[in-house]
Order: structure tokens, then C-alpha cells, then sequence
């Protein structure tokens, strides 16, 4: 069985886009790792990448040709300078020469090496292939699937469902809901433990803290900045930036010169209900304004939908609970990765595959559960908030304006952190018993919904919003 650790659903990028930026950008430094293996790295004299499918209908909207020449360059997406980006793109176009890994200079054009094909590769909507000709005259090629949360794959079979990539065995193997909770109950034990248990057989706990300590760390700094950060969004749409004036009419007069001073100042500030609503509001829509900047978040479960988790996040910690720290942090994402996961197992957290409904809808269920857990529910309560949270974005689409990751896509996480809030209320308010759809029910009706769906509502800008408001109208 698949084994997805949290710190596989929750990974640290660039954005705009987990499927089309880090998902291309890790592929190809997987590529050239494979060159090395294969002793061909050396002698590689010219490079041609192609996108295919959704990579290449919105691939220049999301920043895919971007991303893929950064990994092609060596860096990585979860350290690099993010202000350095836009001049090693300049340098490069200027040049028409690519440190290639960050050790040898080979020939390159931006516009004529990179090659958008609109044709679907038969096993997943988002295909990249890499060629390199090597001093022997031979021709190598290699081909990959980012398939959604930037999980990178070279071949996709049963309808790209299952990465077939496996890790070491958990001690609690969960591929279902009803899985889950049979380990919940053998043990006695809330969800949180048992995937800690799990972690704890791929690291130690001191590696699993840090790490979750940089997740978080890493979701904060991405909120400070976009409630600090204002003007308009690249890419032509003009779309401007709303958290900077939402959180200054929302801030109070409490002083602060870092992240973790503006959230104790964020606590220390009267929130009413309409506020309540405002400040989860500005939570996920600063993040997802970073994010479609290319700058710097975590995929929760994917770049377009970065803005939930830590959105609500935020609520227990200013709302519910002034004395949350770390510990609450860590049970939140351990129960919200393992959510994911089902989904992930079980359907798709790629919108290319499954369109909105696989990322905003995901992803407010995985928040659902966190806070559900937080606040003293079941693991079947637990369960049953992410079933009502997924219950309600069915069907949704991607169907992004000029392939941006702009509109509808931020607003988008606004909605779906306030319903994770108001599915955890809800949950909390339902007896187990009286459950009538079980979450894995919905996991497979989402799945099935995603296969019924028109490819032009699958992250293609081909229908929907993408095409019923032109851009001339922005």
C-alpha cells in the first residue's frame, strides 16, 4: 500500500501552481539526477523540453516554463532566492545560455526550447518530456507526470489514481477512511496519533518537529507578507492585491515587527463575527496572492489551494484558542496531511484530473478535520467534517481566467476555509451514528464526478469562468 507521509502533502514551493510549477521544476531535477545516474549528464550538449496537455494550456499562466528552466539551472524551489528568479529568467533570454544543473554552460532558447503541445499524453492531463543530445550524437528523452500537490511520476496506469511510487510500510497502513478508523479504534487512539506513529517509522521526532515547525513557519511568513504587500498581481489581469487593505482596516494598534509578534498582536485584537469573517478572508487570500507572485508558500494540498489550511489555522489560534503553540500546530497538519492522503489514494488532488473540487475542495476537508480534532471531536467526527466540507464543493471546476492562478482561484480559498469552519461545527454538532454518507463515499463520488467531467472544466482555460469573461473585460 502507498505510504504518503505529511511531508508529502505538505511541501514548501514557489508558486502559482503545485501541478504546473513544482511539480515541473521537481521533474526536472529529477531528470538530471537520472542523467548523472546514467553517466550522460556530462556529456549532454543540448536540451529541448515539451509540455503537454493542461502544462501546456495554461502553462504560461501558471509559470511552468518559468519553473521548469529554474530546475533545469539546479536550484531548488523550497530554498531559492525568491527576488532572484525573475533576473536569472532575464539573464538567461539575454543570453541564450543555461548553467545547466548549476554546472555547465549549454546553448538554450527560452522561446523556441521550450515547446507547448496541446495533445494529451495517454496517462495523465499534465505531461512533460525532456530531450538532451548528447557529444555521441545520441538522443536521450525521458518523460514525467506531475500529477497534482507536485508528486512527479513517470508513468501513470488506473486512470492516474494511485502514485505508483512506494515508500517503506506503516506500522498503520491507511488507504480508506474506514481504515483509519479501525486503527483509531484497535489502538484507542485519536487520528493525530496514529499518523505520528506512522512518521515515527520514517524519522525521528526531533526531524518530524522541524520539519513541521518550517511548514508552519513557512505558512506564516507567507501570510505576514501578503497582509504587508500591496499593489496588483503579475501576468496582464491587473488583479489587485486585496489583504494588505483588509488586514490594515482589521489590525490593531498593538506594535509588531515580525511574523510571530503579528499574530500575538492578531490575538490581542476584539474580534466580532463579521470580523471573524474577515480575518480567515485575509488569511487565505494573502497567501494565495504570494502564491500567484511566485513567491514562496506550501502546497496544502496544492499551490491554488495554499490559502485554506493556514486560514483556518489561524482562526483556532486568534479565535478559539489564545493559548495554541506548537503542539496544536503539529496536530492539525498530522490529521489534515492524512486526510489528504485519502483523497490522494482514493481520487486525485489534481485539478487537471478532477478540476477545483480535487484542490479547494480537498483541501477544505483536510482543514475541516484539523480544526474538527482540535476542538475535541471523534475521529468519526473528525471523518465526518471532511465529508460535509468535500459534500459541498462537488463538481467544482477549474476553470481559471488567462490560465492565472488569479481569478476565481483566490478567492476560491476564502470560501473554502470559512466551510472547513463551518463543517467542523457541524461535525461536532452530529452524533456518529446519525452520519447518512460515510467520507469514503464521498472520496469516490468525487472521483467519479472528476472522470464525468468535460476536459475543458479541467484546469485548461477552455470553459467556464475562462472563457465566459474575456479578458478585455479585467
Amino acid at each position: 500500500m502507498e505510504c504518503i507521509s505529511v511531508f508529502d502533502m505538505l511541501k514548501i514551493g514557489v508558486g502559482p501552481s503545485s501541478s504546473h510549477t513544482l511539480g515541473p521544476w521537481r521533474a526536472a531535477e529529477r531528470w538530471i539526477t537520472e542523467l548523472k545516474e546514467q553517466g550522460d549528464f556530462n556529456a549532454v550538449q543540448s536540451i529541448s523540453v515539451s509540455l503537454y496537455g493542461s502544462l501546456s494550456l495554461t502553462g504560461k499562466g501558471h509559470a511552468t516554463d518559468i519553473a521548469v528552466v529554474m530546475g533545469l539551472m539546479g536550484t531548488d524551489p523550497e530554498t531559492v532566492a525568491i527576488d532572484s528568479i525573475d533576473p536569472s529568467i532575464d539573464q538567461l533570454k539575454k543570453d541564450k545560455t543555461l548553467n545547466f544543473g548549476g554546472e555547465q554552460d549549454i546553448p538554450f532558447s527560452f522561446e523556441s526550447d521550450i515547446t507547448f503541445k496541446k495533445e494529451f499524453l495517454p496517462f495523465h492531463a499534465n505531461g512533460i518530456q525532456f530531450e538532451a543530445k548528447l557529444e555521441s550524437g545520441k538522443t536521450t528523452t525521458e518523460t514525467y507526470y506531475s500529477i497534482g500537490g507536485g508528486f512527479v511520476v513517470k508513468e501513470e496506469r488506473l486512470h492516474a489514481k494511485e502514485n505508483k511510487e512506494t515508500f517503506k510500510t506503516f506500522p498503520h497502513p491507511v488507504k480508506t477512511g474506514d481504515e483509519l478508523l479501525l486503527h483509531c479504534n484497535a489502538q484507542n487512539k485519536t487520528i493525530s496519533k496514529i499518523v505520528m506513529e506512522n512518521e515515527l517509522s520514517l524519522r525521528s521526532e526531533a526531524e518530524i518537529n522541524a520539519g513541521i515547525s518550517r511548514i508552519w513557519n513557512t505558512m506564516l511568513e507567507c501570510m505576514y507578507v501578503g497582509c504587508h504587500t500591496e499593489g496588483k498581481l503579475p501576468g496582464g489581469l491587473n488583479v489587485k492585491r486585496r489583504a494588505f487593505e483588509m488586514h490594515q482596516k482589521l489590525k490593531g494598534e498593538v506594535p509588531y515587527s515580525n511574523p510571530q509578534e503579528w499574530l500575538e498582536s492578531i490575538r490581542d485584537t476584539e474580534v466580532r463575527f463579521r470580523q471573524i469573517i474577515k480575518w480567515v478572508s485575509c488569511f487565505a487570500l494573502s497567501v494565495n496572492e504570494v502564491n500567484a507572485s511566485l513567491g514562496r508558500v506550501v502546497t496544502a494540498p496544492t499551490n491554488g489551494s495554499a490559502g485554506v489550511i493556514p486560514a483556518v489555522l489561524m482562526y483556532y489560534m486568534v479565535i478559539e484558542n489564545h493559548d495554541a503553540n506548537f503542539d496544536d500546530v503539529k496536530q492539525f497538519l498530522l490529521v489534515a496531511s492524512e486526510v489528504g492522503s485519502i483523497f490522494k489514494k482514493g481520487a486525485t488532488i489534481s485539478a487537471a484530473m478532477g478540476g477545483c473540487q480535487a484542490e479547494i475542495g480537498v483541501s477544505s476537508a483536510m482543514a475541516a478535520a484539523g480544526l474538527t480534532e482540535l476542538m475535541g471531536g471523534s475521529p468519526e467526527q473528525v471523518l465526518i467534517a471532511a465529508e460535509i466540507a468535500m459534500e459541498h464543493h462537488l463538481g467544482l471546476t477549474c476553470d481559471p481566467i488567462g490560465g492565472l492562478v488569479q481569478v476565481p482561484c483566490i478567492e476560491r480559498n476564502a470560501m473554502g476555509a470559512i466551510k472547513a469552519i463551518n463543517a467542523a461545527e457541524l461535525a461536532l454538532d452530529t452524533d456518529p451514528k446519525d452520519c447518512k454518507v460515510p467520507l469514503d463515499k464521498v472520496v469516490n463520488t468525487m472521483w467519479e464526478t472528476a472522470k464525468d467531467m468535460n476536459s475543458k472544466y479541467k484546469e485548461t482555460s477552455e470553459g467556464g469562468l475562462a472563457v465566459g469573461v474575456f479578458l478585455s473585460d479585467c
